[in-house]
C-alpha cells in the first residue's frame, strides 16, 4: 500500500459536529451576500444619477447652442482643460505638421 493514499473504509476518521463553525459559515455568507448587494445598489443608484447629470449637461449645452455659441468648440475647450499644457502643446504641433503635410 501507498503512503500517499487517502485512509480505506475503516481509518477513516469522523470529525463531530461544530455548531458553532456551521453559525459562523452561514453569517459569513450572509454578510458576503448583503455586502454584495449594497455594492449593487451603491452603483446603480450612481448610474442613476450620472444619467440625470447627462440630462442637466444636454439642458446646458442646449441654452448655450440657442445663445449662439458653437457647441462642438465647447465640447473641444473642455477636453483640452483636462489636460495637461504640454499634452496640448503636443497635440497641436502634430496637427499642425500633418495639415502642412497635407497642404491645409
Amino acid at each position: 500500500m501507498n503512503d500517499n493514499s487517502p485512509p480505506s473504509g475503516d481509518n477513516i476518521r469522523k470529525f463531530k459536529a461544530d455548531p458553532d463553525l456551521d453559525q459562523a459559515k452561514d453569517t459569513a455568507y450572509r454578510v458576503t451576500s448583503s455586502e454584495l448587494r449594497s455594492f449593487i445598489e451603491r452603483i446603480e443608484k450612481l448610474q442613476t444619477e450620472k444619467a440625470e447629470v447627462g440630462d442637466f449637461e444636454k439642458v446646458v449645452f442646449a441654452e448655450a447652442k440657442s445663445r449662439g455659441y458653437d457647441v462642438s468648440t465647447i465640447r473641444r475647450i473642455i477636453a483640452l482643460r483636462k489636460k495637461e499644457p504640454g499634452q496640448i502643446s503636443e497635440e497641436q504641433a502634430v496637427l499642425e505638421f500633418y495639415m502642412e503635410a497635407l497642404g491645409m
